[in-house]
């Protein structure tokens, strides 16, 4: 059963091999699942240990209205930085609105949605540069990019006996972005929660469930289309949640 705890995850790896996978595989099919060792491994020798104090910002995301008036609970913030490539500068960006490219989110192309900002705790948070490195690493596979626009979106999904549990609301959609990628978090009384990668023309390449926190699912926005199925309580009597950061990158 798909009880969905929350657990520290184990550190070991080597960081050059899963970098090297992940490149190699987004070059090739366009999607890499890279397990939490590989994901701890990237993030320093810490990571593990700094996993808990990093997860605890999740539980202070606040209320995204524009999935509720579609009667999903979805918790949320969201930041923007800016990453050169060449010197490794990162820097966050004054907070503005979320406006996603035309012919990508169905329910909310060229709509500019208002997210509280990312808490100065979160946004100071030592695993999230290494993270937005690491990844920044990864995407130069797909691009040879000066500067990357990074946007930062952690969310909470909760779901009920009565449902209200939907990732992705809007069903399989590109982000109008290189890289897009999806790192596990946390689950907690949760089962469902399916996460699929497919061709433009719906053909699937990847479909999987993340249960192990730092797991880290990455495809090529360009050429593919990602959905997550709904998420519902494995103990109908309490409320399940998924918690997630999803990270993109685009040139800038």
């Amino acid at each position: 059963m798909d009880t969905g705890t929350a657990s520290t995850p184990p550190a070991g790896g080597d960081p050059a091999t899963a970098e090297r996978a992940a490149r190699t595989a987004l070059a090739g099919t366009g999607v890499h699942l890279m397990p939490p060792s590989g994901v701890l491994a990237c993030l320093g020798a810490d990571a593990a240990a700094s996993w808990a104090a990093f997860a605890a910002h999740w539980a202070d995301l606040t209320e995204d209205a524009y999935a509720a008036r579609r009667g999903t609970r979805r918790l949320r913030r969201y930041g923007h930085f800016s990453l050169a490539t060449g010197t490794g500068e990162l820097r966050l960006l004054p907070h503005t609105g979320f406006v996603q490219p035309d012919a990508t989110n169905p329910l909310y192309t060229s709509v500019d949605r208002r997210f509280d900002p990312l808490t100065d705790g979160f946004a100071s948070d030592p695993v999230l540069p290494r993270l937005i490195a690491m990844l920044g690493r990864v995407a130069g596979a797909l691009d040879a990019a000066e500067r990357w626009s990074v946007k930062v979106h952690p969310f909470r999904v909760v779901a009920t006996a009565d449902g209200g549990g939907e990732p992705t609301p809007e069903g399989r959609h590109r982000d109008g972005v290189t890289l897009v990628s999806s790192l596990l978090v946390g689950r907690e009384n949760a089962t469902g929660g399916e996460s699929t990668v497919c061709t433009p023309e719906g053909g699937e390449i990847l479909s999987v469930t993340l249960r192990e926190p730092a797991s880290l699912l990455l495809s090529d926005d360009r050429r593919t289309l990602h959905g997550v199925s709904p998420v519902r309580p494995v103990d109908p009597a309490r409320p399940a949640h998924r918690d997630v950061l999803v990270t993109t990158f685009a040139p800038s």
